[in-house]
Parts: C-alpha cells; structure tokens; sequence
C-alpha cells in the first residue's frame, strides 16, 4: 500500500521519484567517486528511458518519439565511444615528450647502475 499525502495516494512511479530523489540528496552529502557519479547518472537515465518507454508515466508519445526512444541506449552507447576514441586520439597526438625528465631518469638509472656494480651485481 502507498502512503497518503496530502489527503491522496502517490501513484508508483512519484513514490519511486521521492524516494530516490531523497536518497540521491542524501548520497550526495557524502563525498562521491567518480564511478558512483556515473552510475547514478546511468541509473537516472536508464530509468527515465524505461518509463517513457514502458509508459509508466501515462504520456502518450507520438509514433516518430516513441521510434527514437527504442534505440536511444545504442545510440548513446555509440556516441559515448567516438567521444572516448576522440579523447584518446587527441590526447595521443597532443602528449609532449618531457626531455629533461627523460635526462634526470638516464642519470638516476646510470647511478644505480654503478651503485649495483660496485657492490658486485653483474648486469
């Protein structure tokens, strides 16, 4: 049995919204990892797509949105992997080389070298 408020029983579906929104408010006081961050966006977005896809909310969508809306996971699926190739695509060809770094870790390698070999390591 849903709970009364105001005089009237929520439906489902605001029940469900007011208890998550009230468990996302609290979850987020708390310091969130990046992977919580993107698990509760997909859990938001995965069920606003099933509840306008399974007409949980009682709107009546027209033929071409509801055409759309099927396949709208495999769409973002898409996208989300030519943004993540692009990012590291364009991060690959912008990577600057850090010379002197490279210099300093020869050195220290080189050091650790003689170190080794002085107290009897063969290489």
């Amino acid at each position: 049995m849903l709970p009364l408020v105001g005089g009237r029983r929520l439906n489902l579906v605001r029940f469900s919204f007011l208890l998550l929104r009230g468990a996302l408010l609290s979850f987020l006081a708390v310091t969130m990892t990046k992977l919580a961050q993107w698990l509760w966006g997909l859990a938001i977005l995965g069920s606003t797509w099933a509840a306008l896809t399974t007409g949980a909310l009682g709107l009546e969508l027209p033929l071409s949105c509801q055409e759309v809306l099927w396949p709208l996971p495999a769409y973002l699926l898409v996208s989300a992997g030519c943004y993540a190739l692009g990012t590291v695509g364009y991060r690959v060809a912008t990577f600057h080389d850090c010379e002197d770094a490279a210099r300093e870790l020869q050195s220290q390698i080189q050091e650790a070298r003689a170190d080794l070999a002085r107290r009897g390591l063969r290489f």
